[in-house]
């Protein structure tokens, strides 16, 4: 295609995991954020938010979280609760509780509850053991599928979805459709930084006949 820019071509395994991880998070962007909720064998609840986070399928439901660990090479809790218990919580963060988010990726010690700490309302599970946050506009319950060790600093944590919480003004009850402008959710930029989704547009996938007709292009062979 004539007149694109110019491109910097990079040999991805000739950088550094830094350099990799700043390129990921600068260009794949904007990431949806999963404040996670998960409980320990103890009792003790954790809450942690991941932007190394989506959905990869719907049938079973099943959401991905990219957990880094500690620098020590320790595992961090919520992977481990999540294996012990076998169940976590992804909350989706609003623009509402983006403060009390920050407050739970503070890096406080194992018994700290970080949900008490946010001021946040934990909400008793119905299939998981751990709680879901009650200000979160979406909360789905997941029971550990399995994960994946990446590398000896990172595990993907698969979880199919159980239960579902979601605020009234959120969701239609009779076609199950959900508001993006009620959801308000934020996403994650590079950095520090976050974006909101409130600037939304629809754009229909095409049909062929649809695509020759817009751009008067010859039929495809």
């Amino acid at each position: 295609m004539s007149g694109t820019p110019a491109a910097l071509s990079l040999d991805f395994e000739a950088l550094t995991p830094r350099e990799r991880y700043k390129l990921l998070i600068g260009a794949v962007v904007p990431r949806p954020i999963a404040l996670v909720t998960t409980i320990s064998k103890a009792g003790v609840v954790n809450a942690a938010p991941f932007s190394f986070f989506n959905c990869l399928s719907a049938d079973p439901g099943i959401l991905a979280l990219g957990v880094e660990y500690r620098a020590s090479g320790e595992p961090k809790d919520t992977g481990l609760n999540a294996r012990e218990t076998g169940f976590f919580t992804v909350n989706i963060v609003s623009m509402a509780i983006m403060d009390a988010m920050n407050v739970c990726a503070v890096p406080f010690a194992p018994e700290i509850d970080e949900l008490q700490a946010a001021g946040l309302t934990a909400r008793p599970g119905v299939k998981a053991p751990c709680p879901w946050i009650g200000e979160s506009p979406a909360a789905f319950e997941c029971r550990h599928h399995s994960t994946l060790t990446i590398s000896h600093s990172r595990e993907i944590i698969l979880g199919e979805i159980v239960h579902a919480h979601l605020h009234e003004r959120v969701i239609n009850r009779e076609n199950l459709h959900v508001d993006p402008a009620a959801l308000d959710a934020v996403g994650r930029m590079g950095g520090h930084g976050y974006a909101t989704t409130r600037d939304y547009f629809d754009l229909p996938t095409m049909s062929v006949a649809e695509w020759e007709l817009r751009s008067s292009a010859r039929p495809l062979p």
